[in-house]
This record gives structure tokens, sequence and C-alpha cells, in this order.
């Protein structure tokens, strides 16, 4: 493995099928890259190629940030060389969460009758936790709507004015309403339906099972429920099990949420029950309207797809979930996989709506406690893992509940189907049309995924990779399967861009001297992939990190699919992370990479908060202004 370095511009020297570490910071380390992704024809070799239609260079990355004052810093990358050439970026913010604009609070969280949540001191609750945020150009007017990633949650709409430079900024500002759909849980990453509409996730909806058995509030197993009940206005302090009961249903979330917004600002919301409820990351929309891939964030996951009857609307059609069949050998780096469907069923929003309040656990399976050793379950029940208070279950499947039970407990019901559920921290999305080629991020590569861990006790153990805690982008082979009536059925998976721990054993941690003290994932390279977006025509993915210890501060890299080299773009404060990586290729003649970053100060460095709380807020903002990148 070779390095090069020169005035700071990004350099990469490629070595049989590994790329060495594209940096400009001196360290002395290297960050290996799988360079095995799947092409058009269902192989595992390096991609077809490329479709290009122009140029793009991130000339001078952004460093890793060593200094106190970098590290308190949202930085974005200064310019690029764009078709040859030289344009001016920056990060531009245009809002930070309690900015107030009018009488609307930017993320100021809300009860059901529209009032402001108070904390204990009567001090209003704001989030700081904004996470993807959507541009809907709509007639003469741009609108915005971010979504913020707290219980309750909240969706703010914002109308935006470009400036003759390309810059935007925000005009307006106002909460959307959910209380016709008893409100929003978690909201994470989000995309832009090709009909242009923003779609939003539930991630982390709470176990239906030990809420419905619950003797107290506390027995529900989930703190975050406590918090959801101030949306009714409920002290989870005073109130009984049956009292929280009463407003609180656990299948009213965990799934795709549509908003769409008319030329007056008035907001439609809907949520499709018909693509299934997990902890839902993200739903991608694929070019032909009808095929979505959805990504389940946390551990003993899956992977689903759904595919609608009718392109352009998400209301009913059939869900399946993936089998992994790994064909890389077990335990090894780089791993690899052939991925098929198992078919849940088709199932509609007008006939699962009127049951999401009503539905309990019990009315979908039969429970029996797990036996201390195989065989785990008594005759007639299936073991399977999924993320569950029990975690190993004993299920059996309630005699004409398969349609219930495939969208209410898509992860369970996809399980005793034989699909696979060790998938860990699914995370984001983004699509290459030019190579047929869909890009997946896992923040980790531990648990479930690893061969033999507990987490797949008494399940069938299908993924077997080498575990690393810095985690790793895959690519995944896309293609027509006539029997599931899409032309965008993924058919296999390999590694593409990996994060390097420095953990001993695996590792060298850096020194107690180093800049990068502390640092457990190698600064070279990424750590934890969360958001991904896709540069059509450019060759250029963005991978956005949600990282703890691998990176102090959490980065946003360009990754060249065609040379293999990546590039810092963007540093976040400490304790924050990259959020809603998203890409805008054309808007009244500019370009927009969106970047938000998420409560700073909030997950790490406490003992860092600054003496003015203002640098705790959060930002809503981009990368840019590029010109249009057109094909």
């Amino acid at each position: 493995m070779g390095r090069a370095r020169a005035l700071g511009v990004t350099m990469c020297i490629v070595v049989g099928v590994l790329v060495a570490a594209c940096s400009d910071d001196d360290n002395g380390s290297t960050n290996g890259q799988n360079d095995a992704g799947p092409g058009q024809n269902g192989d595992s070799g390096t991609p077809d190629a490329q479709v290009i239609k122009g140029s793009l260079l991130f000339s001078e990355q952004v460093q890793t940030a060593t200094s106190d004052t970098d590290k308190r810093a949202a930085l974005g990358i200064s310019k690029a060389k764009v078709n040859g050439a030289d344009v001016n970026l920056g990060y531009h913010t245009e809002l930070r969460s309690r900015a107030k604009l009018g009488s609307s609070v930017y993320g100021r969280l809300v009860a059901k009758d529209g009032s402001p949540l108070t904390n204990a001191d009567q001090s209003e609750v704001i989030s700081p936790s904004n996470d993807f945020s959507s541009i809907l150009p709509v007639g003469d007017k741009l609108w915005e709507i971010t979504h913020f990633e707290t219980v309750p949650a909240a969706m703010y709409l914002q109308e935006l004015k470009q400036g003759s430079d390309g810059n935007l900024s925000a005009v307006s500002t106002k909460p959307v309403d959910f209380s016709g759909v008893d409100g929003l849980w978690t909201p994470c990453a989000g995309s832009v339906s090709p009909w242009g509409t923003h779609l939003g996730s539930e991630e982390y909806p709470p176990d239906a099972r030990p809420v419905e058995t619950a003797a107290t509030i506390s027995d529900f197993k989930n703190d975050e429920i406590k918090q959801m009940l101030r949306y009714w206005k409920v002290d989870a302090a005073t109130a009984t099990a049956d009292q929280a009961r009463a407003v609180f249903h656990p299948y009213n979330y965990g799934y795709a949420v549509e908003i769409s917004v008319d030329a007056a600002g008035t907001t439609s919301v809907k949520k499709h029950y018909a693509v299934g409820r997990r902890a839902l990351e993200l739903a991608y929309v694929m070019p032909d309207k009808k095929t979505v891939y959805l990504t389940d964030d946390g551990t003993n996951d899956i992977f689903s797809m759904f595919v609608a009857d009718t392109p352009g609307d998400l209301s009913a059609g059939t869900l399946y979930a993936a089998q992994w069949t790994q064909t890389s050998p077990a335990g090894e780096p780089h791993g690899a996989a052939k991925i098929s469907w198992v078919n849940l069923g088709h199932a509609t929003d007008a006939e699962l709506g009127p049951l999401v309040a009503t539905t309990k656990f019990s009315d979908l399976f039969d429970v029996a406690t797990p036996n201390a050793a195989a065989p785990f379950c008594p005759d007639g029940f299936t073991s399977v893992n999924t993320d569950s208070v029990a975690k190993l279950e004993c299920l059996k499947l309630k005699p004409g509940k398969e349609m219930l039970a495939s969208r209410f407990e898509t992860r369970r019901y996809a399980a005793l189907k034989g699909a696979t559920s060790e998938f860990r921290k699914n995370e984001g999305m983004t699509f290459d049309a030019d190579t047929h080629t869909l890009f997946i991020s896992y923040s980790e590569l531990n648990n479930g995924t690893q061969a033999g861990n507990a987490r797949d006790l008494g399940g069938p153990d299908h993924i077997k990779l080498a575990q690393n805690d810095c985690g790793a982008v895959f690519a995944l082979d896309v293609g027509t399967d006539s029997a599931l009536g899409s032309d965008f059925v993924v058919r296999s998976a390999s590694a593409l861009v990996e994060g390097i721990s420095l953990k001993a054993p695996d590792g060298t941690p850096y020194p107690s001297g180093s800049p990068y003290y502390g640092n457990t994932c190698d600064v070279a390279g990424i750590a934890n992939p969360d958001n991904l977006t896709f540069l059509p025509g450019y060759n250029t993915l963005i991978i956005g990190e949600d990282s703890g210890d691998g990176h102090q501060n959490d980065a946003a890299w360009a990754y060249n699919t065609s040379t293999r080299t990546l590039t810092r773009i963007f540093s976040t404060p400490y304790g924050s992370e990259t959020t809603g990586a998203y890409w805008y290729p054309s808007i009244n003649g500019y370009g927009y990479l969106k970047m938000q970053v998420q409560h700073p100060y909030g997950e790490s460095d406490k003992d860092k908060v600054p003496a003015d709380s203002s640098e705790r807020e959060s930002y809503t903002g981009y990368i840019g202004p590029f010109p249009a990148l057109t094909r």
C-alpha cells in the first residue's frame, strides 16, 4: 500500500483490489476499500463503465478537526472544480433550532391540540435533533420540510427564498399538523419521492408485546413512551397503564410518512401502513415510482422491498423481505452475498388504517417460553431472533392473521417466514441508475451480522461477516425480476467502502500524544456511515457519518465510484452527527447538497458544553450552491 500527499490535494494510489488512504492527514494510516462492487450483470466485479455527463473534483478536502475551535464548528468544503471550472462552495446555514420566524419557533414541539410542550420549569421544549430536510418546488415557490428526531416528533414547513446568487434563506416556518394520525414518532432519514413529496420515517417504534400486558407504565419497557404521552397531555408520573393505553397504541408508529404541500403551503399527511412497520430509517423510491426499499435501523433487523400496485401511490402493494445467502467466506472482511426475496403478502392502507389502534400483539401471535438449550421452542412454535424485549422468542402465528402480522409486526413475521433478521443498523440508501447499483450503509457490522453471535441464537445465522465496529457501505446489484413485477430488484450485495477499526487487537490505537487520540476508527476513512446520496453522472457518492467514539467529529465524505477515492467535505461540532445528506441537482439553475447537523454536544463531549447555549442548537443547511448538474 502506498500513500501520496501534495499541497492538501487528495491523492490515492491503487494497488490490486485495495485503495490506499485518500487523506491529507499525516497519521501514517491506510484505509482499505473493497474494490469488488456489483456490476449490471450481477457479478461481484468492478461496476460496468459508467455513463459520464460531467466531471466533479473536490480538490481540497476539509481537514480532520484537531483544534478546539474547529471541533466546535460546522465546516464545509470551500471549493470544487465542476466540468473544469472552479466553483466556490461552503456550508450555508438556513436555520438553527430555536430560531423564531413570525409566531413560530423552529423545532418547538407541540401537543395534539397544537399548544407548545413545556418542561417542568414551564420553558418550551425545543428539539435540537433535526434530520432529513426536503426541498419541494411547487409552482413559483420553494418549500422545505424538516423533521425532528424526537419523541414526540415534529416536522416544520419553511418557505425558502432563493437569492440571485443561488443562496437559500427561510422566510417563514410552521409545524406540520399530525393530529390526524396521533402524532409522529422519531423520524430519522428521508427522501423526496419521484412525484415531489416528502417521505419521512418512524424509527424504533415501541414493542407492542410488553405494552399490552404491562401493569404500570414502567413495565412498557420503553421510556420514550413516557415522553410520547405528553402529546396527549398525559402525565406519565401519575397516569396508570390503562390511562396510557387509552391514548397510546404501539401499532400507530413505525411507518413511511408522506407529506405533500401545495402552492399555498397547505400540507397533507399520510402514514403508509401497507409498506410495513419496522425501525424505519429510510424509504427510497426507485425510478419506476413503484419499487420502494426500506431500511431498518437497530439490531437483528430486516431489509424490505415494497412493490406498489400503482406507480406514484404507496397505499397498496406487495411487501418482501430479503434473504441473505453469503458467497464470501465466513468471518472474512469484504463480505458478499446473493439476495433473494420472501413474499410477505399484499395489503392496503385502507384495510389496515382502521385497525392500528385496536390490534394487540396477542391478536396476532401465541407465544411460548424458550428452552435454555436447543430445541429452543416446543412443538408448533418457531424460534426467531428480532430486536425485541425478549430477544429470542418462540412464536406461532394465529390463523388468518397473516396480513395484519406482516404489516404490524413486519420483523417478527418476516423471521417466521424464513427471511434474514440479522442485519445491524441498516441505514441510508441511494441509487446510481447508470450502473444499476443501490448503495446501502451499515453503521456497524457486529451482533447478528457475525457468524455464531449470541444474537443468532435460535435463528438461521444467514449473515457471517467479519466484525467491523466502524461500519461499511455496500453496493447492491439491481435488475429485472418479472415474477416480482419490477425492473429494480436487488440480486446481490458486496462491500464497497469500509471503515478501519483501530481498536486493539484488530488495529493499533492512536497514541496519547497524537492529535487524533481517542478516535477508534481511522480518521483517513469513514466511521459509522449513515446517510447516503448520489450525484448522477458525476460518479460521486456522498457518505455521512453517525459516529460516537469512532470519530470524535463526524464527517461527510465524497467517494468517487470510478477512482475509488475518498474526500472529506464536511466536519461537525463535538457530540453531533451529520444528518439528511441529500442531493438536489437543479433548482432554478443551482444545485444543493443538503446537510444538517444534529444535537451539538448532545451525544458525546458533554464536558465541553459552551457557555453560549446557542452553540448547542442544530443546523439546517447545505453545501453549495453548485451550478445545476443536470444529465
